[in-house]
């Protein structure tokens, strides 16, 4: 299985439009791979807080219609990242879009763990409630988003909704980034299962961002890991390596204590 996270700065100066052509280009640059990923927030940046009411949009809203053409035209699922969605109900909401290859929406996420410690997304967002998996014709993929990574039971309840690969789309801070990479290979160990995770380069509102997307396999080995700058990394892997790291090494199955959260298909 090919994949191609598509690791972009979101910088002042450019317009959220213009951030939108650009990155619909690369997504179609990535035609033949199987899976396309995108970090979190990218039209806006994650610790943009001023703008995320001014540039939320609802769920079918230009960011929708633009990947939806995108994951189209380059024939590949795409996780385009999340957008601050507004929801005419309701608050804010840090939002994940997937499509499959005919453009079609096949999954919304919408962060549970809000980033911020009583300021910042923690309140001006609102929470999601529901875990979800998409199933690919190669794998079931959870979704995650950035802040979520440091909660394993998240990841649990993924993984008995049948998640084999976890894809996490972040902007995550360079000040913690030994925190990102380890988190991820914790994960991917500890549910046996492949972690794709995606991030930004450059700066959100002048906070310096990590970037070193990664992807890592069921036994912690990294596969893949870009720098720090705007890159987007390709890597491939057999989705089948999960089946048989749990045969081999069947941990999943001495768990005495767990958390079964149902994740909607």
């Amino acid at each position: 299985m090919r994949a191609s996270l598509i690791q972009i700065g979101v910088e002042e100066g450019e317009s959220v439009e213009s951030r939108r052509r650009r990155m619909a280009s690369l997504v179609r640059d990535e035609a033949g791979a199987d899976l396309v990923v995108l970090p979190e927030l990218w039209t806006t940046g994650a610790f943009a807080y001023e703008l995320f009411a001014s540039e939320a949009e609802p769920l079918d809203g230009p960011t929708y219609e633009a990947m939806a053409k995108a994951a189209s035209d380059a024939g590949v699922w795409l996780h385009a990242g999340s957008i601050p969605e507004r929801d005419p109900e309701g608050p804010l909401y840090n939002t994940s879009l997937v499509f499959s290859p005919d453009g079609g929406l096949a999954a919304v996420y919408r962060k549970i763990h809000r980033f911020g410690f009583d300021k910042g997304e923690a309140v001006l967002m609102g929470a999601g409630a529901e875990l979800v998996t998409v199933r690919l014709p190669e794998t079931t993929v959870g979704v995650a988003t950035c802040y979520d990574l440091r909660f394993p039971e998240l990841f649990r309840g993924l993984v008995d909704a049948g998640a084999e690969t976890i894809v996490i789309s972040a902007g995550w801070p360079e000040r913690r980034r030994s925190h990102w990479t380890l988190l991820a290979q914790a994960r991917a160990v500890e549910n046996q299962a492949f972690v794709l995770a995606c991030g930004t380069a450059g700066e959100h509102a002048g906070v310096p961002q990590a970037g070193h997307s990664i992807v890592v396999d069921p036994w912690g080995e990294v596969l893949g890991e870009a720098g720090a700058g705007e890159e987007v990394l390709r890597v491939e892997f057999e989705p089948a390596k999960v089946g048989e790291t749990r045969e081999v090494f069947p941990a999943l199955k001495d768990r005495v204590l767990g958390l079964a959260v149902p994740a909607r298909p």
